[in-house]
């Protein structure tokens, strides 16, 4: 079986995420991707969370997108996925519906870095994307979803390693880690946030911006090679 350890890993993960409290039904997917193997795992499509092994991940190549195993499906972001590997050089990839993550795509609004609870995973806003086009939507949906995203950290020169998540305007977010455990991690936290940046949103529409120095300090004492955070 191609690329055991690693469905094996990407299966946990997915499992972890339909445990979550961010997924209903077969909404969203995990992958993960060994660069060096030259190809990710991903959820395969339509499959029940609690009913996956790691025999129905699917292996896909990250040169040509072809499954390379196998005869179920792969999720239908896979070519998503593919331009994100491509473009950010993760080793994990999260996609989900979680209700106020996408309500706020759906309002087509950021998630603002309004504390340390934020930058102590985000050094900034997490963006949202422009509205696609009728073209971009109508022939390779996925594929320039993928496009799209990297678009706006590209035009916003935004590093994708220190804001690792983006909310697709009326689609929902993704978040990207070093593996696939840590991109659920990172959903995980993105829920919470989005949750607390629409409740500052409610009750405090004006409340100011935190200082840069603060957001940095949040991110650098966890991130990087002068982080101090943890027992690493």
């Amino acid at each position: 079986m191609i690329a055991a350890a690693l469905r094996e890993q990407v299966c946990r993960a997915n499992i972890e995420l339909g445990n979550s409290g961010l997924v209903m039904g077969t909404f969203g997917n995990v992958s993960g991707a060994d660069i060096s193997a030259g190809l990710f795992v991903i959820k395969p499509s339509g499959v029940p969370y609690d009913q996956l092994t790691p025999r129905h991940m699917v292996p896909v190549s990250l040169q040509t997108g072809v499954v390379l195993e196998g005869s179920l499906r792969p999720s239908s972001d896979t070519p998503t996925h593919l331009e994100l590997y491509r473009a950010f050089g993760c080793g994990g990839i999260c996609h989900t519906h979680s209700p106020f993550a996408t309500a706020l795509a759906q309002g087509r609004l950021p998630i603002r870095c309004m504390g340390t609870t934020h930058a102590d995973y985000f050094r900034g806003d997490v963006p949202v994307t422009r509205e696609m086009t009728r073209a971009e939507v109508e022939d390779e949906y996925e594929r320039n979803t993928g496009l799209v995203i990297i678009e706006t950290f590209r035009s916003a020169m935004i590093p994708p390693e220190e804001v690792p998540a983006v909310l697709v305007a009326n689609h929902g977010p993704f978040t990207w880690g070093w593996d696939a455990g840590d991109a659920v991690e990172r959903s995980v936290t993105l829920e919470l946030l989005a949750r607390m940046e629409a409740t500052v949103r409610a009750v405090a529409p004006d409340a100011p911006r935190p200082a840069g120095y603060l957001v940095d300090k949040h991110f650098l004492r966890k991130h990087g090679k002068d982080a101090y955070y943890g027992q690493g």
